[in-house]
């Protein structure tokens, strides 16, 4: 498995490849005393329950994508589009409830790993 670091690494280099501009790093604890400023450049990084980075792109002439990916070894965002005259607040509280659904679905997953394994040493 590779460590945290060189997942976020990765990441970046992808999404920079393909035109996303990193917008925000949220991190753990154990994981933002690691960070480096050769990896941060500047990026704002805020403590979070979870690895995950904010990425945004136009894409229309009057949309902007953003996109939180989870920093993790199976790839997994979530996507929100918004229009160039949505209100920043609206933007903000939009991109909460994402953060949020993210928490949510990790821990949903986390707890079926441990549900199954429960029933599996039971067998």
């Amino acid at each position: 498995m590779a460590d945290r670091l060189e997942l976020f690494r990765r990441t970046l280099e992808t999404y920079r490849k393909h035109g996303w501009q990193v917008r925000e790093i949220l991190a753990t604890p154990e994981t933002r005393a690691q960070l480096t400023e050769d990896l941060l450049e500047g990026v704002p990084v805020r403590e979070f329950a979870l690895d995950a980075m904010w990425f945004s792109r136009r894409a229309r002439r009057d949309v902007e994508a953003w996109e939180l990916r989870l920093v993790s070894e199976t790839p997994y965002a979530l996507f929100e589009a918004f229009h160039t005259d949505d209100p920043e607040e609206q933007r903000h509280e939009r991109r909460r409830e994402l953060e949020n659904e993210l928490r949510a679905r990790c821990a949903d997953k986390r707890a079926r790993v441990e549900s199954d394994g429960r029933r599996s040493s039971r067998a």
